[in-house]
Formats: C-alpha cells, structure tokens, sequence
C-alpha cells in the first residue's frame, strides 16, 4: 500500500512558505538548469471563452527526485464579475523515481511566491547595486509579493505604484507602506515614476504595451510579468530594440512573453537574447556588461520553479504534520 497523499490548502501553503526561502529555492533550481543537470519542464495552454488554462510541469533533483504538474485557471474579468481570484489551481507533487503521488495543493500562493521569488532573483542579479527606487505596475497580488521579493535583493527606499484604479493603487499603498519599511507614493505619471526608477515591474494583465522607449532609465533593470500568454502585452517591442534581454525560458517567451511580439515584428531575433535566467545565475553566460545598458527580463514562469516551491512546502508540511492525509488507493 502506498503513503497517504498529503493535502495541502491555500493556509496550510501561506504559513509553510516565505518568500527568502522560495528566492533561494527558485535562485538553486535555475542554477542547477544552468549547469545543464537534467531539470526538463513543459507547458500546454488551452484558450476557452472568458480566460485560459495551462499545464506547467517539470523535473528537479532536490533532496529526492521530484516532479510536480500545475494546472491552473487564469481568468483575469474574475475578481470584478465573479468575486473570484484571477488564478485558480492545484499542484500535483510526485517522487520521479517511482511515479508515487506525494502531494496535493492549492496552487495559487506557490504560483504567487515562486513568480516574484524568480523576478528577485533576476534582480539579484541584474539590477544595479545602487537601485533603491522602484516603480511597481498593477497593484494585485503579485505586486504585494513582488513588493516584498524586490525589498529582500535590494535595498528600496521608494516604492512607486500605478494602477489604471485609483483606488485600488491606494489601497496598496497603505498595506505596503504597514508592511514595508520604506516610502510608497502613489502616481499617475507613469512615465516619470518609471524614468526615475532604476528598477521596474510590471504585473498587469494588460493586451496593450505601455511601457516605451522613453519610459526608462539608464540603467534600469525592467522585470515584465504580465504577459504569460500570446494575447498580453505590456512592454513595446522598441524597448526590445534598445536592451540586453534576458528571459526565463526562450521557448516560452518566444511563444507567449512579451518577446514574442518583438520576434513576431523583427525588432530582435533569437540570436540576440543575451541569455537565460539559468545561464546567468550558473555564470555561464554574463548578466549586466555595463551601469547604463537597460535590462528587460521577460518572465513567462518555468516550471522548475513551481517544483522548487512545492518541495520546500510538502517537506516542511511532512515535518509538521499539516495538511491532510488522504489514501488515494482506499476501497472507500
């Protein structure tokens, strides 16, 4: 008889993960890809009338073999008609050396930490030192993680925050300024608040580009998020033009990233990517060449980095004794 499957719901993943934790996590799993030790991930995406869903799975020697499938539902129209989170989800977490089911969890809070934890550790290594003011774009719940990710790399004494709703741009702006110690403004000059920032994010699920040439800094260190499938669009395809872009995973951001775009009008080519998160942190290939150059990292989520989150939260929930356990192999 196999061991209980452990089931893990949305609390039981909030007080088992912390974001310095899933920053290294994610940081170690992008390095192990980079050194080119057998990390293997994939994606499939499917489209329905009001919003998507995608499969993210993927592979990584940790302190076990693990592999973990995600299947999430990101409808973006749901939090206003629907009362209901944008991304929905479950993780399925399996020992890759004998297919046994380990764990069953809400994927909405990895999904969350894992994706600002791979932003920061961009940042880590591609922001300049000296970057202490950032402008944050969409003030959901990635930005409160990536409020918090970017705080924990470098050491921000201003934050900026841009919503098309103003009210909500504020409402974020006092929880961060509760939760952070540094100075959070509100703005509804974007184009100012990002030229004067030496580090931008942009987390919005916008269709549009809004983010140009004349919207940056030297020197500045762009994080684009938003745009996990073909239809988004949140930085201009010129930027591409005039930056060292970094992505995530190629594949992915040459198919549904903010890269595509510029792929598809031949602003850049592939060949002119200058590496891959994992490339960068294995020091395989170089990161920031100079102070001033402008740095895009399009991040569409890898799944080593859901694989990264989840191990860190079954183990800690084995540890503990939280969660669930259910036998899936009982009669009744």
């Amino acid at each position: 008889m196999t061991e209980p499957v452990r089931v893990l719901t949305r609390g039981d993943i909030e007080r088992l993960l912390d974001i310095r934790t899933c920053i290294d996590a994610v940081e170690s799993a992008f390095r192990q890809r980079g050194e080119g030790r057998s990390s293997p991930s994939g994606v499939l995406g499917l489209h329905v009338e009001r919003g998507r869903f995608h499969v993210k799975a993927a592979m990584l020697e940790l302190s076990r073999s693990y592999f973990a499938a995600k299947i999430n539902a990101n409808f973006p129209s749901n939090p206003s008609t629907n009362g209901l989170p944008t991304i929905q989800g479950m993780l399925v977490l399996f020992d890759a050396a004998d297919g046994r089911v380990l764990s069953a969890m809400d994927s909405m809070t990895i999904t969350t930490l894992r994706t600002a934890a791979a932003s920061a550790v961009a940042a880590r290594y591609l922001a300049r030192r000296d970057a202490h003011t950032a402008t944050f774009i969409g003030c959901g719940v990635q930005a409160r993680a990536h409020v918090a990710a970017i705080s924990s790399v470098r050491d921000l004494q201003l934050a900026m925050v841009f919503d098309v709703d103003r009210e909500k741009a504020e409402r974020f702006a006092d929880e961060m300024r509760g939760l952070h110690r540094l100075e959070v403004r509100v703005t509804d000059d974007l184009r100012s608040a990002t030229a004067a920032s030496g580090i931008v994010v942009t987390t919005t699920s916008s269709t549009k580009a809004f983010i140009g040439v004349d919207h940056i800094g030297r020197g500045a260190f762009v994080a684009a998020v938003g745009a996990d499938n073909e239809h988004k669009h949140e930085i201009e395809t010129a930027v591409f033009g005039v930056s060292a872009v970094v992505v995530d995973d190629l594949e992915q951001c040459a198919t549904i990233g903010d890269l595509h775009h510029a792929l598809d009008t031949g602003v850049v080519t592939r060949g002119d990517i200058r590496a891959t998160l994992a490339e960068v942190v294995a020091g395989t290939k170089p990161g920031r060449l100079s102070e001033d150059e402008i740095i895009v990292f399009d991040s569409t989520g890898v799944a080593i980095e859901d694989v990264a989150a989840a191990a860190i939260a079954y183990e800690r929930a084995q540890t503990a004794g939280l969660g669930q356990a259910v036998r899936l192999d009982a009669a009744t």
